[in-house]
């Protein structure tokens, strides 16, 4: 870097000043441009140099937008005012002598409201660990402006329980890896215990498990990242939390295709229905179950089990639903079990 002259660098700091503080509401005119070079970087620097280096980032591809504003205070568009014709300019002739380039400003590759979705969608995925949540928030950030990172503070703090395996990135990867050259992975599985501290699950003799599975899918269901498999010793579908994998590695060995499972009927897997069937990512055989609830609770079944389900029976008050779901969901039904919300009111109507 020292062997570059400052001067060569403006074109940067010019582009990063419109990605700092300008959007559609904040722009910038070339004066202001100036003195922001001076005050943050220490750099004089004339108009026409200003001008010189916004033009070569425009024809670079840089998205920047601007108003032509001629001497005499007569405005235009650059791109969609034509004077050829107009009675305005018609009989005369603008220069580019008399036309003044301001109001800049970059056009952000993410709107402030698709930046706040992603980051609302870390702040309430307890799948990432806190640190890298908080990174991860701050690059989003970074790809706006000044005025976004103001405002961000009202979405501020976050959620507390949140895994703390530090290596679900890692995992991710080696797994998304292993689905793509179709092996097997090798892993240990961590569970809570009384302590409400995570410890690896071991066998009978205290030695730890190891899970060796052919993995398929991987999806986020109730804010957890979950591995959608087979578990080597069966011939079923398994599903583990990635945030609980540890010590994880891919295997030599070919993974089982999943058309050779017994559920899979012998079909590719189609992650949208096992979403749909598995709303609590529990595996088990799939079983039709038919329940009844109050009228006020079909927004409620639609948003969880979706479109697919049937309506019969209707009351002016109540409603019996019927759903294909993965079988351990059933436990619902059952008047003996005290259910959390929202399964309670459905049992009670029965």
């Amino acid at each position: 870097m020292s062997d570059i002259h400052p001067k060569k660098l403006v074109i940067l700091y010019i582009l990063d000043i419109l990605q700092k503080y300008t959007d559609e509401e904040h722009r910038l005119s070339q004066k202001e441009i100036q003195n922001i070079l001076k005050r943050e970087y220490e750099m004089t620097v004339d108009r026409k140099a200003v001008k010189r280096n916004l033009l070569n980032l425009i024809e670079y591809g840089s998205n920047i937008e601007y108003r032509e504003v001629s001497r005499k205070d007569i405005f235009r568009k650059k791109d969609s005012v034509s004077y050829k014709g107009t009675s305005d300019f018609a009989d005369q002739e603008i220069s580019e002598d008399d036309l003044l380039w301001t109001d800049f400003y970059l056009k952000q590759k993410f709107t402030n409201e698709e930046l706040r979705l992603l980051i609302d969608s870390l702040l309430f995925s307890k799948h990432i660990p806190y640190s890298q949540a908080k990174e991860l928030i701050k690059k989003l950030e970074s790809l706006s402006n000044i005025y976004f990172k103001s405002c961000s503070q009202y979405i501020y703090p976050l959620p507390v329980e949140r895994t703390d395996n530090k290596q679900v990135f890692y995992n991710i990867a080696i797994l998304d890896d292993a689905i793509r050259k179709k092996k097997k992975v090798l892993f240990e599985y961590a569970e809570y215990h009384t302590d409400k501290k995570m410890h690896l699950k071991k066998r009978e003799d205290g030695s730890v498990r190891e899970y060796i599975i052919t993995p398929y899918q991987m999806a986020v269901q109730e804010g957890k990242y979950y591995l959608i498999c087979n578990y080597d010793k069966y011939d079923d579908i398994s599903n583990y939390r990635v945030d609980r994998i540890r010590n994880i590695q891919i295997l030599e060995e070919k993974g089982k295709p999943f058309e050779t499972l017994k559920w899979s009927g012998h079909q590719p897997m189609n992650l949208n229905e096992y979403m749909k069937e598995h709303v609590y990512m529990y595996s088990s055989e799939n079983a039709f179950v038919k329940f009844r609830i109050v009228k006020a609770m079909i927004s409620d079944v639609i948003d969880l089990f979706g479109k697919g389900v049937n309506f019969s029976e209707e009351t002016d008050t109540h409603v019996s639903v019927s759903v294909h779901v993965n079988g351990n969901r059933q436990i619902i039904m059952r008047s003996d079990i005290k259910l959390p919300q929202p399964f309670a009111s459905w049992s009670n109507s029965l």
